[in-house]
């Protein structure tokens, strides 16, 4: 039995107003809190034991999930008093680890959507004979990211952090943010203080001589951490172009909750999720959007690849294109907000006060 840690501690500030009242792991995604997704799959790749490194408004999970039997999971809850960086808080939860010092334990971060094969990368550790397996995807402009470059073996030969000129693009490879590392690995991570997996104990363990092994897994990735992101995540979800296991219901253009009511003529497509005790009002278009519990679409309003906060409301006609509304705001009728616009938590927009001319 391999058993996983998964990091939820942080604020999740690019994602505000999102995350002002909820922890980024459990904002909605596909109809339930994102972290859902994470653990189904993990489940579903045989891990049965997970550890919740929590910090940002961490009395939020465990009412949630309780001791994760619902999901089929054995679920612990540890909080970081003070922010101690990725390899601190993993360090901070050893002690409810259950494996010994030469078992595989499974680590990944609670903003990464993945399509990763757990299995294949749990097996291709213990085949390697690795101190430490890392996933690794590719991307077009690995600019933004961390790089690794490997051997002919997979074996990783450098770990260079975000690369400035065409000379320093050496791979297209990066650190994909699901890691296995032997247990005693784990514990010999300074405690007591931050550290970073990434710039401190990567890099030192590879200076050491450690055996640090990649495995490519080119399927679908996406980081969370931007509110465009996550809604497109969510939408993916739905679709199906994103596995998971959790989502309630069957992939498609749509997905509605119980409870929701959306009228007949209403148009719902590209992935929309309408959450719990939400309305769509006559004439409204919603495409590629997440509506969350509650929220209020009023007829004839359009909304494009958004986000729509818990209680929100819409009013009528008011247009919305890649904006983030905050839980209980309310736009008044013949708005427009476009561009990544977003509106905080609770705020009144009145009628017609936002508007963008046809040539913006």
């Amino acid at each position: 039995m391999t058993e996983a840690i998964l990091l939820v501690g942080g604020k999740g500030t690019r994602l505000r107003p999102l995350t002002v009242h909820t922890p980024k792991p459990m904002v909605p995604a596909a109809g339930v809190p994102f972290l859902t997704h994470q653990l189904a799959r993990a489940r579903a790749a045989g891990v049965e034991h997970i550890v919740l490194a929590t910090s940002y408004l961490a009395e939020v999970f465990e009412p949630y999930f309780g001791d994760g039997s619902a999901l089929g999971l054995h679920l612990e809850y540890v909080t970081e008093v003070e922010p101690l960086g990725t390899g601190g808080a993993i360090r901070n939860v050893a002690h409810r680890l259950r494996s010994a010092p030469d078992e595989p334990v499974l680590i990944f971060n609670g903003d990464i959507l993945t399509g990763l094969d757990i299995e294949a990368l749990v097996d291709t550790h213990r085949t390697t004979g690795a101190d430490v397996s890392l996933h690794l995807t590719r991307v077009a402009d690995p600019r933004a990211f961390g790089l690794v470059p490997t051997d002919g073996t997979g074996r990783v030969q450098a770990f260079l952090e975000k690369p400035q000129t065409p000379e320093e693009i050496v791979t297209d490879q990066i650190n994909a943010g699901a890691y296995v590392f032997n247990r005693s690995v784990i514990d010999e991570i300074p405690t007591g203080r931050p550290v970073s997996v990434e710039r401190e104990t990567f890099p030192g363990l590879l200076a050491a001589g450690a055996h640090l092994q990649g495995m490519v897994d080119s399927t679908y990735w996406l980081d969370l951490g931007t509110p465009q992101a996550f809604v497109r995540g969510s939408a993916d979800l739905v679709m199906g172009r994103a596995p998971s296991p959790a989502v309630p219901g069957r992939c498609g253009d749509r997905l509605v909750l119980d409870g929701a009511e959306v009228a007949p003529d209403a148009k719902l497509t590209g992935g929309t999720v309408v959450g719990a005790g939400a309305r769509v009002a006559p004439g409204a278009r919603v495409d590629g959007s997440a509506v969350l519990d509650g929220a209020v679409i009023e007829a004839g309003a359009v909304v494009r690849d958004s986000l729509v906060g818990a209680g929100a409301r819409i009013g009528a006609r008011t247009v919305l294109d890649g904006a983030v509304i905050g839980d209980r705001a309310e736009i008044g009728p013949d708005n427009e907000l476009r561009a990544g616009a977003r509106i905080w938590c609770g705020a009144r927009i009145p009628q017609g006060a936002i508007r963008f001319s046809s040539d913006q």
